[in-house]
Parts: structure tokens; C-alpha cells; sequence
């Protein structure tokens, strides 16, 4: 148990944030370049140039490269025919033409994206050499290009890990709270030791309360531990209220205690209520904005995560640490889980059969 409460949340932690990430780096890339000329050559650098590609072969063979992506050692072909150059600075219209294994379709998705927007650049800069040698020509002044200047609010440098670390730790509470809460009373039926608390004069309520008290405590130390990993490892500051944070966390713990209570009233053995428990978190968590955006998900799906706990606290932890957010942006979150905690503790209360 005290390894569980302990260690296995650092870790956890630890190793989560560095392996559930969205970006995806050195992807594979296959030339055909059928051109051979200066244009081609310097589209080939640009994807050299950035992590996100790693360059794996060229040739001139069409069949050589298909193969290349049916063995997996590529993940885009990108085919450069001829005349790309000449056609490019003649008619100002050129192709290129992109192979991409869309067997992993977010993996593809983002694939696309890192080769458009590397092949805008690259069009972006031709266009500019063009327009200059062409107001050069006719003595007219160069036209002048447009800047767009950008910030990013609330992860500025469009790290992963700020997105995804606060979110883990929401995971790392649910599981330490969870797990414990459920195999709380049946440990007392394996260890027959629940006839001889029924037969004392404690009250039902009373009896849930000390169950349920020392590991809310312990969930809350183990968010502390997170919170403070979340600042000193990977250097996410706070920028909302720590009150608020720590008021919903206790709430929300209070809400996914209840529901391991009563799957340890109604089962009979600790492996069952584990099971039973691992495969109702399973869902919540899938359904809970984690791994996929909420607004992604059909209409039955976000309608289903109304009654998902976790999904108001990965919002709601998001809101607070990245964004600020204070108690007025998140009432709401906080009368829907407040909910949740009496409903789930009500039922715990109620399902436990005291019989002397």
C-alpha cells in the first residue's frame, strides 16, 4: 500500500509527461526527385533542416519508394516530378505530390500538416525571390511583404507537457482515491472482521466517514506532491488561486471516493471491486478530454461525458494552473461535482447493509 500511495504517483508523473505527448518527431521521409534542380534540392533542405523529418533515401523509382513505405521505413513519399523548377519560375505553377501511410490517421493528419506547412514556407520564399527579380527588371520598387506577428497565451512555448501534466495529475488522483476507496470494505469482508464492526453501535454514516476520511487526506497529499512536481520539475507555475484548485480537488475526491465505496459494499473479494472499478475509470478516463478534445467526439459521446467527473476537473485544473481562471469561471464545475460527491457518497451510505 505505502509504495502505491507514495511512489507510484512521482512516477507515474515522471514517466506519463514524457511518453503521452501530441507531437510526433522524426518522421520518415522518401524522396523521388525526378527534377534534379536547384528548386528540388532546396525543398529537400528544408525538411532536413527541421526536427520533425528525418530524411531516409531518395531515387528515381516510384516502385523503390512504395516499397520503402509498405516496410515502414518511411512515412511520406514526397515526389518531385520534373520540369518542377522550370514550370515554377515559366508558369508560376508547379507539384508536388505527397505518399502518406495513413494506417495511425492522427499520425497522418499531423504528417500532412508538418509537410504543408514546410511546402508554404518554401513556395512563401520562391514567391518573394520571383517578385523581386521582377520589380528589378521593370525598375519599380520592391512590393512590400506582409508580418504577421503572433503570441501564444497560456503556453507560450507550445510545450506539450504544460498541456498534458496538469491533466496526469488529475489521472494520478482518481487512481490513488479510487483504488483505495474500493478494495476499503471489502478488505473487511476477506478479512472477516465486517461482522464484528457491524455488531458495534457506530451509525452507518459514521462508519463511511472513517472509512472514507484517511485516504481523502492521502489523495490530497498525493496533489500536493503532484502540484509540487508540476512546479519544480517541469516548471509550470500556478497562475490561478491555489484555494480554489485545493477546494474542487477535495470535492472531486470526495465524488470518485463515493464510487469505490460502493463498488466495495457490493462486491465480495478485492480483486473483483478492482476489476469492477479499472473498467468504469477506463471509460472516464477515454471520455474525459485527455487524450481526445471533447468537441472532437460525437454528439452522443459529449453528451455522455456530462456524467464524468474527471471531465470537469481536467478542465477546471487546465482553467486554473494555465489560464488563472478564478472561482467565477468554474462555479458551474464546482454545483456539478459538488453533486456528484452527494450523490455518490448517498448512495455508498445507503447500499452498505450494518446488519448486527
Amino acid at each position: 500500500m505505502l509504495p502505491i500511495i507514495f511512489v507510484m504517483p512521482i512516477v507515474q508523473l515522471l514517466i506519463l509527461s514524457n511518453a503521452a505527448t501530441f507531437e510526433i518527431k522524426n518522421l520518415k521521409i522518401y524522396f523521388n526527385d525526378f527534377d534534379k534542380s536547384t528548386y528540388s534540392n532546396r525543398l529537400k533542405s528544408k525538411f532536413y533542416q527541421t526536427d520533425y523529418f528525418q530524411i531516409t533515401g531518395e531515387s528515381t523509382s516510384r516502385k523503390m519508394a512504395e516499397a520503402q513505405l509498405s516496410r515502414n521505413t518511411a512515412d511520406i513519399i514526397c515526389e518531385i516530378p520534373q520540369d518542377f523548377e522550370k514550370n515554377a519560375v515559366k508558369y508560376g505553377l508547379s507539384k508536388v505530390f505527397f505518399k502518406i501511410n495513413a494506417i495511425d490517421g492522427m499520425k497522418a493528419g499531423l504528417t500532412v500538416n508538418y509537410a504543408q506547412n514546410i511546402l508554404e514556407g518554401f513556395i512563401s520564399e520562391i514567391n518573394n525571390e520571383l517578385s523581386y527579380k521582377l520589380s528589378s527588371a521593370i525598375a519599380s520598387p520592391r512590393p512590400k511583404s506582409i508580418r504577421v506577428n503572433y503570441s501564444n497565451w497560456y503556453n507560450e512555448r507550445l510545450d506539450y507537457k504544460t498541456f498534458m501534466v496538469p491533466a496526469l495529475l488529475v489521472l494520478l488522483v482518481t487512481l490513488i482515491g479510487g483504488f483505495l476507496s474500493s478494495l476499503n470494505i471489502v478488505r473487511e469482508k476477506e478479512m472477516g472482521t465486517i461482522e464484528q464492526i457491524n455488531v458495534t453501535p457506530i451509525k452507518k454514516y459514521q462508519f463511511i466517514i472513517g472509512k472514507l476520511l484517511p485516504f481523502w487526506i492521502l489523495a490530497l497529499f498525493v496533489f500536493t506532491i503532484g502540484l509540487l512536481c508540476t512546479r519544480y520539475i517541469f516548471f509550470i507555475p500556478l497562475a490561478g488561486s491555489l484555494l480554489v484548485l485545493y477546494a474542487f480537488a477535495a470535492i472531486f475526491v470526495l465524488a470518485i471516493m463515493g464510487i469505490g465505496l460502493f463498488l466495495s459494499s457490493v462486491t465480495d473479494t478485492q480483486q473483483q471491486a478492482m476489476f469492477v472499478f479499472w473498467f468504469i475509470v477506463v471509460i472516464f478516463i477515454l471520455m474525459s478530454g485527455l487524450f481526445t478534445a471533447i468537441e472532437n467526439m460525437p454528439v452522443w459521446a459529449q453528451n455522455l461525458t456530462r456524467i464524468n467527473p474527471l471531465r470537469y476537473f481536467m478542465e477546471v485544473i487546465r482553467m486554473v494552473i494555465l489560464k488563472g481562471s478564478g472561482f467565477n469561471e468554474v462555479k458551474v464545475h464546482f454545483l456539478i461535482i459538488t453533486g456528484f460527491a452527494i450523490a455518490t457518497n448517498s448512495i455508498a451510505v445507503w447500499r452498505y447493509r450494518k446488519k448486527s
